[in-house]
């Protein structure tokens, strides 16, 4: 139903269980937070704090302990809703061995698109990622930037409704990663719904419109940026997104050093 929100997360639990089935680890502890069409919504977090298994249950590929999700009006996992989406993992893990062209070739025949369709898509995200001219070395050559670059390709070949980026400017220069921002407002603009996740603080202030923040599996906060920073255009701000941050995370100083590190070799 085209106003129901794209993405619908209520009450998600999470709990990892080692390998006696016994309960190891609570992820996500009661996570509440809806998508609307067309938001780019903002994961933020440090490390550990519930997000990629959040992702990870949105995309149907964990189930969860308790709540309940929907995407795209759909289960997290059907296939309907997946035809829909894009996704650009954390860790961009390719076929070394294929080309980039080879490799958007191969991620359409997954879609089921035609070869032309194929053909002419690849071209323009290859031109769009800078790897026009990289389009037929094996990947495994790249470095982690270039690899990057052809994981965010191929989060965009069946032209989804729903992108979903973990860390999307991970392994990324500053250009690259200035570029990675441009798009996502441009796909904002298309009509797209943008769910991403991140622990850089200012890739989400520079392309978020909502966030929602984690820490060990709890929800801190969420709501429209200019609504937790009601200043966050002025450019003489006295409050900024990693203050509000800091505080909704409960950051408790950095630890001490290892002690053996003080004694020298």
């Amino acid at each position: 139903m085209p106003n129901e929100p794209a993405i619908l997360v209520e009450d998600l639990r999470k709990t990892y269980l080692d390998f006696w089935r016994r309960p190891a680890h609570e992820a996500l502890k009661g996570v509440t937070f809806s998508v609307e069409r067309g938001d780019v919504f903002a994961l933020l977090g440090p490390n550990g704090s519930g997000k990629s298994t959040t992702i990870k249950v949105l995309l149907g590929l964990i189930s969860p302990t308790g709540g309940k999700a929907s995407v795209l009006g759909e289960r997290p996992g059907a296939t309907a809703a997946r035809r829909r989406i894009g996704f650009l993992p954390e860790l961009t893990t390719l076929h070394h061995f294929l080309t980039p062209r080879e490799t958007l070739r191969y991620y359409a025949g997954l879609f089921g698109l035609d070869a032309a369709i194929a053909r002419t898509r690849s071209a323009q995200l290859l031109e769009m990622v800078g790897l026009s001219e990289a389009a037929d070395r094996q990947i495994g050559q790249f470095s982690k930037g270039m690899a990057r670059r052809v994981g965010i390709a191929q989060a965009l070949i069946n032209n989804p409704d729903l992108v979903i980026l973990d860390e999307p400017t991970s392994g990324l220069d500053p250009i690259g990663a200035s570029a990675v921002k441009k798009w996502i407002g441009q796909l904002a603009a298309a009509g797209k719904t943008v769910l991403l996740s991140s622990h850089i603080l200012a890739d989400v202030e520079d392309s978020a419109t909502r966030i929602a923040i984690l820490r060990d599996g709890v929800l801190r906060a969420s709501g429209a940026l200019r609504d937790l920073i009601p200043d966050a255009a002025s450019p003489h701000r006295a409050t900024s997104l990693e203050s509000f941050f800091l505080d909704a995370v409960e950051v408790e100083g950095t630890p001490p050093i290892a002690p053996f590190l003080l004694e020298g070799a």
